[in-house]
């Protein structure tokens, strides 16, 4: 019998298939206008995207992007535009990117949005990295990339903040320079110099009368008003509780701590003190114990309503502890057992369940970040040429001036400081770019090792132990939803985040796909990269 007959009974297609149109958008984009300007990149970009779809035989009917914008949201005017242009049309099936970071950065978010894409039948699809989309391992590969194109960007804002940080201790201030004083060595690297003006010698008038005739601030300001310094009363009280007037640095990436500053000080301690009627206290308040071992999350967890870190105590009578939100008035008392319970559940989600699958989740992890990171390891690469041949020049130069005797101080005094501040930018650039690839795989393999302990690992660690694998997993803390007992995260290492995002992929893995998506996913990477010795 002729089944033609029953093709009316036939099922029809839920949703669209992906890529079934041979219709494709080209979106390109650099981070910085610096880029934007040189052009290079946004050239090249467009040159591989254009020859993938010859290559794929596909129709390039739009443009997109050809600007900079960060990819650090996905909130930018070019991406946007793109997406509404593709989202009301139904023929197109691809949009092609140079590679997926040119997409998105944003990680998670990223993935969701190719999902929905996905969905609509749109592939996302990279000219230099090329995967079936269409497969469940192309899928995992594809999150895989934005996944460590958001962990790319975190590791450089750690390597930012580290540096801040160092230079903070050092007692260098970082950012703005705050009022009445100006930095006469402006510019990135550069060790700055800070030089009291014209307002700051006014502002410590202030100072001064405020600690020796306790003016009020509106009078102060008044005062300040008539000797040419416009400044409002509130602003004041700002600058009074700042230590820097007295040489000191206190800074929210350093929290806890004060340092000696190198820059000259506009008041000294005393005036500083006697200001906020500290300068013949008593004894010092006693200090609240902080390591306790029996509240391991003191400070680590705070309020999600309003960000207020939680406390501590102890019911002493029932040998009780309790974890407190310190607002005032927010009555949040939790059981610190209770509270355990809920924070060891959470930790349950980046965990994997059987150790058999360190080993190729390694390689994986290992061989995507390597093949992700290959433009950055060239420039690696490109400028440690640079300063190599730049250190020869200038051991060139002292030799010549100091054995050879071939140039004259002033000849020496005219070339050497130049060198030299190439020097340290070459070696702040190298320390911006590119991945330690020599201990990358035992990085990701020993972050693995964790993941299949993490819930016992906390539980029978000491005080150490415990608050060592929450910033571990957790780097900014925790929230805690008093209303609904829900504990919530604000940011998640990467790492332990891609094991918890591909949860799915794991249990696919038990049912014997593992070997699809090992292979899958070396088919992209890069070959004969040779480690850093």
């Amino acid at each position: 019998m002729n089944l033609e007959v029953f093709s009316q009974f036939a099922k029809k297609e839920k949703g669209r298939i992906i890529g079934k149109n041979q219709t494709a958008v080209i979106y390109t984009r650099v981070s910085s206008k610096e880029q934007f300007d040189n052009n290079a990149s946004l050239t090249t970009q467009l040159k591989y995207c254009q020859e993938y779809a010859l290559r794929k035989e596909l129709d390039v009917i739009e443009y997109f992007g050809g600007t900079y914008e960060s990819a650090k949201s996905d909130e930018r005017r070019e991406f946007q535009r793109m997406l509404n242009y593709v989202k009301r049309r139904k023929n197109i099936g691809y949009i092609i990117v140079y590679s997926y970071d040119r997409f998105s950065r944003t990680g998670a978010n990223g993935a969701y949005i190719s999902e929905q894409l996905k969905k609509q039948g749109v592939a996302v699809i990279s000219a230099t990295q090329e995967i079936d989309v269409t497969t469940s391992a192309g899928t995992f590969q594809e999150n895989l990339y934005h996944m460590f194109s958001h962990f790319d960007n975190q590791v450089r804002r750690d390597k930012s903040i580290t540096g801040m940080q160092e230079k903070l201790r050092r007692g260098y201030w970082t950012g703005a320079y705050p009022f009445g004083y100006t930095n006469t060595n402006p510019g990135k690297g550069k060790t700055p110099n800070f030089v009291i003006t014209k307002e700051g010698r006014l502002l410590k008038k202030a100072f001064l009368w405020k600690a020796n005739a306790n003016m009020s601030h509106v009078e102060i300001a008044e005062r300040l008003k008539e000797k040419g310094l416009d400044i409002r009363a509130k602003k004041l009280t700002d600058l009074f509780r700042n230590p820097f007037y007295c040489g000191l640095i206190v800074n929210s990436l350093i929290p806890g701590e004060v340092i000696q500053g190198k820059h000259e000080a506009l008041i000294s301690k005393e005036v500083f003190l006697k200001i906020h009627n500290l300068l013949h206290v008593g004894e010092s308040p006693r200090k609240y114990s902080f390591d306790d071992e029996n509240l391991p999350l003191k400070m680590f967890v705070k309020s999600s309503v309003c960000g207020t870190p939680y406390t501590g105590f102890i019911v002493r009578k029932k040998g009780l502890y309790y974890y407190k939100n310190r607002r005032k008035g927010s009555k949040e008392n939790r059981s610190a057992k209770k509270l355990h319970e809920e924070f060891l559940d959470l930790l349950g989600n980046y965990t994997i369940a059987d150790k058999k699958f360190i080993e190729p989740l390694t390689e994986i992890i290992h061989d995507t970040l390597i093949d992700k990171n290959q433009e950055a390891l060239q420039d690696q690469k490109r400028l440690t040429n640079e300063l190599n041949k730049l250190n020869e020049q200038i051991d060139t130069l002292e030799r010549r001036y100091v054995v050879l005797n071939e140039i004259t101080r002033s000849q020496y005094d005219l070339f050497m400081p130049e060198l030299k501040t190439k020097q340290r930018e070459l070696e702040t650039r190298l320390g911006d770019e590119g991945i330690n690839s020599s201990n990358l795989k035992k990085s990701v393999k020993m972050a693995l090792d964790y993941a299949c302990n993490l819930p016992s690992l906390w539980k029978l660690g000491d005080l150490e132990t415990k608050r060592a694998i929450q910033y571990m997993v957790f780097p900014d803390g925790i929230r805690y939803d008093f209303k609904n007992k829900l504990v919530q995260t604000f940011r998640v290492n990467e790492i332990f985040a891609t094991i918890r995002s591909f949860s799915g992929n794991l249990r696919e893995i038990k049912n014997g796909n593992f070997h699809s998506i090992c292979e899958k996913s070396r088919l992209v990477t890069s070959t004969g990269f040779k480690p850093v010795s």
